[in-house]
């Protein structure tokens, strides 16, 4: 608020400007979802905030949507919660869905379980993509050579970045012959094994 106003605001100000400001927010967090959706992109960050005068660490929900209408990004709305628990999840894809937010073409989000199990009770049927840039994130590590991470990260987003299937499946083969010849050293005796599909 300093930054904002000029003036280093008393915790009055803070409060007072807080009071004008929610109700705002909560209209805006209500309001109803008028444009087309074809794509959702959801995500969660953790945040500090103050309640009932102890700092937590909470989960900011966040959910944007592409409009049908001319392709650009809106954010549809917002979430405190305690967790990325399901149930919060869960709760925030309803309200979504109550100010009528449509079925759209394909989701975007992370990996997380409790995440993919609320969009599939919340948006079944609707097809699912892994987010890039936590796909890449999750690949970098099992990057074991700290000097390998950059050249990898390379690789991945090269393959994102391609015009066409084909030739990112290309890409991605030859980016897997390529890092299948380094391998990390096992103990002697040690049986690696892989789940079961």
């Amino acid at each position: 608020m300093g930054e904002l106003c000029g003036f280093e605001p008393t915790s009055t100000d803070v409060s007072r400007a807080t009071a004008a400001l929610d109700p705002i927010l909560q209209a805006w967090r209500e309001r109803p979802i008028e444009d087309a959706i074809s794509h959702l992109i959801i995500d969660a960050t953790y945040e500090k905030i103050r309640t009932g005068g102890q700092v937590i660490s909470s989960a900011l929900l966040v959910a944007i949507g592409i409009r049908k209408s001319d392709g650009k990004r809106t954010i549809l709305g917002c979430s405190v919660s305690l967790s990325k628990a399901e149930i919060h999840w869960r709760t925030f894809l309803q309200t979504l869905k109550a100010r009528s937010l449509g079925l759209p073409r394909m989701i975007t989000s992370d990996a997380y379980q409790g995440l993919r199990a609320a969009l599939g009770t919340r948006f079944s049927g609707v097809p699912w993509q892994r987010c890039q840039f936590h796909l890449q994130q999750n690949a970098s590590a099992h990057v074991q050579k700290i000097e390998m991470k950059t050249e990898v990260a390379s690789t991945l987003r090269r393959i994102f970045n391609v015009a066409d299937r084909p030739e990112a499946d290309a890409r991605l083969a030859a980016a897997v012959e390529t890092y299948s010849r380094v391998r990390p050293s096992y103990p002697p005796g040690w049986k690696k094994t892989f789940p079961k599909a």
